[in-house]
């Protein structure tokens, strides 16, 4: 079988290898015919690449350890489900995964935009240079299929990767990774094709869109992963994977909002074309952190030899696309310019240059330490106080900019319509934080000016929908007749709970702790906890160890909460584990954490409330549901679309 595995991906090497070759001639020489063999080859890679994925999957099931990554990752205790994520819980597997999406992707963005015969020639070698480099890291430099004698059993699986999120958080970031490489593919096919008007940006909206969502649907649930698993009390923690899949996001969001500019008035080609780039590029460097090593993070794994190809195969993308921006030039002249600062073309563009500027600073923050090794020879490293700064430096002025594009006309606002549109959303933003100051929450600066703004753009978003409501009678048909539109502002609404969940968590929370004997009791946040004692049961993979701890408020018994420890005799570790009560009063969490437990039954209890944490994850469903609106095909658009480029070149 895992010769099997090994002739399937060297097939996949060799059809993608032939995508490049014949599909660049074929593009080049206007070969017809050849173009579709290259576009069958596609196809067929995702064939291939899915036969060696199921072998790894079965013998990932059978427990078989002749397979050298099955023992490195599995073991016979461990259950069923965790074995199979073992798939994309090592490198070789993580590797796969990447070509079996990419493969997959590929063979599907190209079907559907089959008759766009002139663009999709020249993207077909695009996707298949990507592919190459991975089924050729795949075959030479890391393969899941390298085999050994059989041991008795398997070294386990990384024990905090034994949890439910960790079944969907990796696959929902791969999704995203991946997806970007489509609209990059097709942004540099259209660059070497010549063809640079908004058709690439037309066929790969959706895209773009699909790999967006995805993205920020997987930090979510990493975050939540992190937030119910690690047993630190928070869920995110600017660890350098976790900013690594953050800054492509960031690039994706101003894509999206900048795409609309070409779109609506032809401008920024140059600027989209660029953030496409940065995009897939981060993509890649996510990767290259994740896989490499070269950065101390719960999510990298060993020293590995993929640091160099993966830094190569960055140098090499940034050389092209820069290469292919600089050529193309001349035909990325915009058609119209900026007539105001005033503008929504203008509120577009401020948003563009915030969330660029975020994502550059972070990436600092994430390459610093690499540098200062390179030329000092010692590793020095940005602490939270810095991500934090940047952070509400740049994200309360997007949070308002959220408020203030809807309102703003395109090309040119006056100021009396800027004044009767802004009343509503001032008057409440300032109504809100005069409230919030006469309560005592003026102790957080950022906290109160993240409720502030929020109220503003609330306000700003709904009386958007009153508006469009009058015109239409009916909210649902309002929202099917631009889904595209509304669909964004519900994301919008969605980014604004996880706005208010993240500074009442953050801002407002209370933290206690203290050693406990059985009987003894705690203050937290107007909670009593009182610890009765500690159990010990045996699972099937770890000794499980649970302190017990009564909840009060008030006199009243609310719930009884249960932190402890696992303790993994294969893997030889231990883990912690948090016990959580939600609270519908606050939207929040009392989150409870066993720092420690003494054998002579001694309980060191750290105690955390935490307001309206739960926004956070409610954000998330409001989220995926904005972005399928968005993505649902729309008649109306489509029939614009086909009308606007009925006369394009065949």
């Amino acid at each position: 079988m895992a010769a099997l595995g090994r002739v399937a991906l060297l097939l996949s090497l060799g059809l993608v290898t032939y995508a490049v070759v014949a599909g660049s001639y074929a593009a080049w020489a206007r070969r017809r015919r050849l173009a579709l063999s290259a576009q069958n080859a596609l196809l067929a890679a995702f064939g291939t690449t899915i036969v060696a994925a199921a072998i790894l999957w079965a013998a990932l099931a059978r427990r078989d350890f002749s397979f050298t990554y099955v023992q490195q990752h599995t073991s016979r205790s461990l259950p069923l489900g965790y074995a199979l994520s073992a798939f994309w819980g090592g490198q070789e597997g993580s590797l796969l995964l990447w070509l079996l999406i990419l493969t997959g992707y590929a063979a599907l963005a190209v079907w559907l935009n089959r008759r766009a015969r002139d663009l999709i020639a020249w993207v077909v070698p695009v996707l298949g240079g990507v592919a190459f480099f991975f089924a050729f890291m795949l075959c030479f430099v890391s393969s899941p299929f390298a085999t050994q004698p059989a041991p008795a059993d398997g070294a386990g699986l990384n024990v905090s990767l034994q949890n439910p999120y960790m079944l969907a958080h990796p696959p929902m970031l791969y999704l995203g990774y991946v997806g970007l490489t489509i609209p990059f593919a097709f942004g540099m096919g259209a660059l070497i094709s010549g063809h640079t008007d908004e058709r690439w940006i037309v066929l790969t909206r959706r895209w773009t869109l699909a790999a967006w969502m995805f993205l920020g649907v997987g930090q979510l649930l990493g975050a939540h992963w992190a937030y119910v698993e690690i047993g630190w009390g928070g869920y995110y923690a600017w660890d350098p994977v976790e900013n690594a899949a953050f800054m492509p996001w960031l690039a994706a969001t101003a894509f999206l909002h900048s795409v609309m500019i070409q779109e609506k008035r032809g401008m920024l080609k140059v600027w989209n074309m660029v953030l496409v780039a940065l995009a897939f590029g981060l993509s890649i460097f996510g990767t290259f952190l994740t896989r490499s090593g070269v950065i101390n993070s719960i999510h990298s794994f060993s020293e590995s030899p993929l640091g160099g190809w993966f830094l190569g195969f960055i140098i090499v993308i940034t050389v092209f696309s820069v290469g292919m921006i600089y050529w193309r030039l001349p035909l990325l002249k915009a058609r119209t310019k900026l007539e105001s600062l005033v503008s929504r073309e203008a509120t577009f563009l401020y948003n563009n240059l915030l969330l660029v500027a975020f994502c550059l600073t972070i990436l600092w923050g994430v390459v610093y330490p690499l540098v200062t090794q390179a030329v000092r020879g010692e590793t020095r490293s940005v602490s939270k106080p810095y991500y934090d700064f940047f952070l509400h430096s740049f994200g309360l002025p997007l949070l308002l900019l959220m408020g203030i594009g809807p309102l703003v006309a395109w090309r040119k606002a006056s100021l009396r319509s800027l004044g009767r549109m802004f009343v509503l959303p001032f008057v409440a933003a300032v109504v809100t934080g005069v409230t919030l100051l006469a309560l005592g929450y003026g102790s957080s600066l950022p906290g109160l000016l993240a409720y502030t703004f929020s109220a503003f753009v609330a306000v700003s978003i709904a009386f958007e929908f009153w508006r469009g409501r009058r015109a239409t009678g009916s909210i649902v048909r309002l929202v099917g007749r631009n889904r595209r539109r509304y669909g964004g502002y519900l994301v919008h609404v969605a980014v604004l709970l996880f706005a208010i969940g993240v500074a009442g968590s953050s801002a407002y929370q209370t933290v206690r702790e203290r050693g406990l004997q059985p009987g003894q009791s705690m203050e937290v946040a107007g909670y009593t906890l009182t610890y009765r004692g500690t159990s010990t049961t045996q699972a099937s993979n770890h000794l499980a160890i649970r302190s017990t701890v009564d909840v009060s408020r008030g006199g009243k018994h609310v719930t009884t909460l249960d932190p402890g420890k696992n303790t993994y005799p294969v893997e030889q570790t231990t883990s912690n584990e948090v016990s959580i009560y939600h609270d519908p009063r606050t939207i929040g969490d009392l989150f409870l954490i066993a720092d420690q437990i003494d054998r002579n039954g001694t309980l060191y209890l750290k105690a955390l409330d935490k307001p309206l944490v739960n926004l956070i994850w409610g954000a998330g469903f409001l989220f995926v549901f904005g972005a399928l609106v968005a993505l649902w095909p729309d008649a109306v658009e489509q029939r614009r679309l086909a009308e606007r480029y009925a006369a394009a070149p065949a």
